[in-house]
């Protein structure tokens, strides 16, 4: 214990790994893996294993998360329907954001209940959410279509905030940034490609058809992962070998470290650990504050420059809903062109960091790809705004549309990464406050964000949102230079 390094942020994992041995000593009924190389240990499944477990996860992410702006198309066709302002039909999207924002501090911890596991939790979530979207579609009022949106947004949401988790089981510290990286790449997919095939759908069939091919695309996820994921979670594999185990001995004295911890905990400690942490986390440790700050602000930002498209190709060069959604293409080649040069830096630059199975690597070094992606924030915001009237070639505004992604992936790639890293004891805890808060204010931005064009003018409104982005590029910059003394001097980190 005394050789870790507080500054590498892994004196906590030195500390945890050290109890559960003790406890393996004292008690030689724990259940455990039999050796370093078990096979059934999801990071000692094959390659090809892994790859195609992580295929399922984010496709399960994309399934989800495409939910939110698979809507956006159909808001004009919904208000003419229902007799509403456009306004009020982009509650489906914000009720949507924000139920996939709290789901996880209710749902999420599930996953780490070893008698559930994660894929239970992923498949039974995914079921009733495919269930939801045929009400949502035969909807013929605001009053019945908005609860059920925020119902598909909430239990929807374990794979949003424990798809991450799930990767971390299979794979090594070294490979984190690669898998997270096409995580994130899934997730950002699903709101970039939604308004693409919404787009098609709304101008062929009205909204309801957007609903529909949602409906089809997470039922069909369902059914491929009902019959093809496993479970990652070593707490749930271990509870299960321990049952087994039981059953075969008859004696009931063998259990996983998981049970044992599990049957040690009172519901207050759980709603603590759930409920309460995240919250306490999130405003007395300034690393996360700092983060979860920056992170909604970003995605706020995100979610109002999706809605500019309509104004700015739309209403200003005429294109129909077929051809909007076919501009938000750009974003995608943005993001997978980043994702490829960020991996190639991930494993160039970030793996040897982890040669030979020391760790020679403070979290600090994720930081560098958010100070990149601070940078590219505001300028491709400028570039957007003032590039998106129609005597200016279209094409400009999709290629600062792709720049934009760029930065948003590096920034949200980076916290992923980071946050982790400082708080390894409280990672579940610490994302699900982070997305919480995102998701929160990301939600309140499609309100106002047409009218918030529509007043100002696209230039000069994207000249406030870069003005904050401005203000937001030191954040990066102060947590690389005094992180780890910040880190030094809490009792969650070390």
């Amino acid at each position: 214990m005394g050789t870790a390094d507080p500054e590498k942020g892994n004196t906590a994992l030195v500390i945890q790994q050290e109890v559960e041995d003790s406890e393996k000593q004292k008690n030689p009924y724990v259940v455990d893996w039999y050796c370093a190389n078990d096979p059934e240990n999801p990071r000692n499944w094959s390659f090809a294993k892994r790859c195609f477990v992580t295929f399922d996860i984010c496709l399960l992410t994309f399934s989800i998360y495409i939910g939110s702006a698979i809507y956006a198309p159909g808001i004009p066709d919904i208000s003419e329907k229902f007799g509403i302002s456009n306004v009020a039909a982009s509650l489906g999207i914000t009720l949507f954001v924000l139920g996939y924002g709290i789901g996880p501090m209710f749902l999420s911890p599930l996953s780490e209940i070893p008698q559930f596991g994660r894929t239970s939790v992923y498949i039974i979530s995914l079921f009733i959410f495919v269930i939801l979207q045929i009400p949502t579609a035969l909807s013929k009022n605001l009053g019945a279509l908005l609860p059920l949106r925020f119902l598909a947004g909430f239990v929807g949401s374990p794979a949003l905030a424990t798809g991450g988790a799930s990767l971390v089981d299979m794979w090594t510290d070294e490979w984190r940034a690669v898998v997270i990286g096409l995580w994130g790449l899934a997730a950002v997919s699903g709101p970039v490609l939604g308004p693409v095939i919404g787009g098609f759908a709304v101008q062929a069939e009205g909204w309801t058809w957007s609903i529909w091919i949602l409906c089809w695309l997470s039922g069909a996820t369902f059914v491929f992962l009902a019959l093809f994921l496993p479970e990652t979670s070593s707490q749930s594999l271990l509870y299960r070998r321990a049952y087994r185990i039981r059953k075969l001995t008859g004696d009931p004295r063998f259990k996983s470290m998981g049970e044992i911890e599990g049957e040690n905990m009172t519901l207050g400690e759980i709603a603590q650990m759930t409920l309460v942490r995240p919250f306490i986390l999130g405003f007395t440790e300034p690393i996360v504050a700092f983060w979860n700050v920056y992170i909604a602000l970003v995605y706020g930002i995100l979610y109002i420059f999706i809605e500019s498209f309509n104004v700015v190709f739309s209403e200003m060069h005429g294109f129909n809903l077929a051809q909007n959604g076919l501009a938000f293409l750009g974003l995608i080649v943005g993001v997978v062109t980043t994702y490829v040069i960020f991996a190639i830096y991930a494993v160039r630059v970030l793996r040897p960091m982890f040669a030979n199975g020391v760790q020679n690597f403070v979290p600090e070094e994720r930081l560098p790809v958010a100070i990149v992606g601070s940078i590219l924030l505001p300028i491709s915001l400028f570039m957007f705004g003032w590039t998106s009237s129609s005597s200016i070639p279209w094409i400009l505004p999709i290629i600062a549309s792709g720049i934009f992604s760029s930065g948003t992936f590096l920034l949200f790639q980076a916290g992923l990464n980071y946050l982790p890293d400082c708080y390894p004891r409280y990672v579940a805890s610490i994302l699900a406050g982070n997305d919480l808060f995102r998701s929160s204010v990301g939600a309140a931005f499609p309100i106002f964000s047409t009218a918030f064009f529509h007043n100002l003018g696209v230039g000069p409104a994207c000249s406030i949102l870069g003005g904050i982005a401005v203000l937001m590029m030191p954040f990066p910059v102060i947590l690389y230079k005094y992180g780890a003394r910040l880190r030094a001097y809490s009792k969650y980190t070390n």
